[in-house]
């Protein structure tokens, strides 16, 4: 059963991510934490909004990778500057906790909680460590000691014992979906992330880093890991990862990476109070579930119960944007749905730029909010966005006036998501 509700006076007045760093890559040596407080206090000082105005703090984290992982909400909270009594909440939903922590930072608005949430998303996976189990309470003499790569481990469901991308081979089959279907669409997202960053797409969501680099400091402020220069003969010389003569390689597959993400979530009340300009209005989320043997299918049936709460259709969207966690597993959600390919994904996704699990929901959402903007796509007079990650989804529209302001009252296995609208 899905569950769905229209939401009632929240805004976006800000959204930025962190550049995302390729496993092992340049963010190696930032934990999760690091990350996400660089993302945080951008997206505060880009909205212009003070910390002490903050009465809530939920962060995504999937991989508790690092030592203070698990306080993650708690310190990104405290580091920003957000007054110490203010409770900070982590929440994991898997791939869609970055989504999971805008609905939780709603709902705190929504229940008159707060006024003014801070949310986003943060995994270094590059950080993940090896794990030596049963030896915490001694060994035994000649016991076969072996390490367990906790990341790699985590990516195979126990329930049904099958690796996620397995459950991308069964959308695969079930869909009738090629090798060459998947490896073309992979070289369309490698080459729509090449174009929108050489136009400054990504320079409005990028907060710019400074790292310890060989020669000295440096600034990291390019996605690491697309390959721009993929081709669809390198593509298909990778060979199948996880079944014979299935379609799910290295090359189609999302990447591996380090990131963070934050958005600042606001009712009109502190929007009036601290003279805070709203991008977008949160208009409504959807949550399902479906068959674990076929997780990547989630956003399909979430994605109609979002609409589906506000009386809206999939062809009433301008915008969609679907986490690409394997290209067959984003080919089945495009067929199940019947996505238009060229309002889809239009800058790229997950297989060029990168899946940091709890970042890729608030980096997504930030994304779509800044493309709807009037200086981002002078064309647009009122469009809706339809966005989603893995089992999660988000749906946004645009350029929110004074108008849609007063209106706004009127309106894992887990699959999310959200409607907003965006403010001139």
């Amino acid at each position: 059963m899905a569950l769905a509700r229209a939401v009632k006076d929240v805004f976006i007045v800000s959204a930025k991510r962190t550049a995302f760093g390729t496993y092992g890559g340049k963010l190696t040596g930032k934990t999760a934490t690091d990350l996400m407080e660089v993302a945080a206090k951008s997206a505060l000082a880009e909205g212009n909004v003070n910390p002490a105005a903050v009465g809530g703090v939920v962060i995504g984290n999937v991989l508790h990778s690092a030592v203070d992982t698990i306080y993650i909400a708690r310190h990104v909270g405290l580091r920003c500057g957000v007054p110490v009594g203010v409770p900070a909440l982590t929440v994991n939903r898997l791939c869609g906790s970055g989504f999971q922590a805008i609905v939780n930072g709603a709902q705190e608005i929504m229940l008159g909680d707060c006024n003014i949430v801070l949310v986003g998303g943060s995994d270094n996976m590059s950080q993940s460590p090896f794990a030596v189990r049963n030896i915490r309470f001694g060994t035994k003499l000649g016991q076969d000691l072996k390490l367990e790569d906790l990341m790699w481990a985590a990516l195979t469901d126990s329930h049904t014992g099958l690796p996620m991308a397995i459950t991308a081979e069964n959308l695969a089959e079930q869909y009738n979906i090629s090798r060459e279907d998947c490896d073309k669409y992979a070289l369309q997202t490698q080459q729509r992330w090449k174009q929108a960053q050489d136009s400054g797409v990504f320079k409005a969501e990028i907060t710019p880093m400074t790292l310890k680099g060989r020669k000295g400091p440096e600034v990291f402020e390019v996605d690491e890991h697309p390959r721009p220069q993929t081709t669809m003969e390198t593509l298909g010389k990778l060979p199948t990862v996880f079944k014979k003569n299935g379609t799910v390689t290295a090359g189609n597959a999302s990447g591996v990476c380090d990131g963070a993400a934050a958005l600042v979530l606001a009712n009109e009340q502190a929007i009036k109070d601290h003279n805070l300009k709203p991008l977008a209005r949160l208009v409504s989320y959807g949550i399902a579930g479906c068959d674990p043997k076929i997780m990547g299918i989630g956003p399909a049936p979430a994605s109609r119960a979002a609409l589906k709460a506000i009386g809206k259709e999939v062809k009433d969207m301008d915008i969609v944007d679907v986490n690409e966690a394997f290209a067959p597993q984003f080919l089945a959600v495009a067929k199940e749905l019947g996505l238009n390919n060229d309002i889809t994904n239009m800058a790229g996704g997950a297989i060029a730029l990168g899946h940091p699990l709890a970042a890729s929901g608030a980096r997504i959402t930030g994304h779509l909010v800044h493309e709807l903007q009037p200086e981002a796509n002078p064309d647009t007079v009122c469009r809706q966005l339809c966005s989603d990650v893995c089992l999660c989804k988000l749906i946004l529209e645009e350029h929110v006036t004074p108008e849609s302001i007063k209106r706004s009252g009127s309106m894992g296995p887990n699959s999310y998501c959200i409607l907003i609208f965006p403010v001139d």
